[in-house]
């Protein structure tokens, strides 16, 4: 009698390093049902591949040097609304969640934890799941609730890394200095930072700022 075997998961790897690239073929490589169709260094490359290659799931780093990942992604679903893409990122940041999964990622895995959630990540979203981690969906949570940090906060909070007093900031967005303070006291607020380094700090660790 015959069996049938289904169709391996073809997968496309995006990394601008090919030690991680290395390190991501040898965790799929103990997988039956996982097969590498190819690697991208960029995101450029990345397109370029996707249409020549079609896979079943790609893996999109974030941060490469000629595209970022979420131009990539976006410019991928643009052309391939069905395509699942995986988010492989060391940023924890709900921005760059937010911005990654608004361009269309389907699934989000830490680099450090890809030994233990990726081939599970990578079965789940061929399925049609979405998969991201519970870290990631509180934070999407609490930003669509309110706790996101404004745009004029952002700016303000751009001044402070810039070691701006509050009169400089006060000066350079054409508020007053009382105005500015509240937008501090704000941030502090919705960051839960002890300070004004901190919650710089808290802003690049959350993609809110960029160094």
């Amino acid at each position: 009698m015959h069996i049938f075997q289904p169709l391996p998961i073809t997968l496309l790897t995006v990394d601008d390093h090919p030690l991680f690239r290395q390190g991501i073929a040898s965790v799929i490589a103990v997988e039956p049902d996982l097969y590498p169709v190819g690697q991208a260094a960029s995101g450029a490359e990345a397109i370029a591949m996707y249409r020549e290659l079609r896979p079943a799931v790609t893996l999109m780093d974030l941060q490469m040097p000629d595209m970022n990942g979420v131009d990539a992604i976006a410019a991928i679903r643009a052309e391939f609304p069905a395509a699942r893409i995986v988010v492989l990122t060391t940023l924890e940041g709900d921005v760059h969640a937010a911005r990654a999964i608004k361009a269309g990622a389907v699934g989000y895995v830490f680099k450090n934890t890809v030994r233990k959630h990726l081939v599970d990540t990578v079965r789940r979203v061929h399925a049609g799941e979405r998969v991201i981690p519970p870290s990631l969906a509180h934070a999407l949570v609490d930003s669509r609730n309110g706790s996101a940090i404004t745009g004029r906060e952002i700016e303000v909070l751009k001044l402070v890394a810039r070691g701006n007093s509050n009169p400089m900031i006060a000066e350079a967005l054409r508020i007053s200095s009382e105005t500015v303070k509240g937008h501090v006291s704000s941030i502090l607020l919705k960051l839960q930072a002890r300070d004004r380094a901190h919650a710089v700090m808290i802003g690049l660790e959350r993609g809110i700022l960029s160094i």
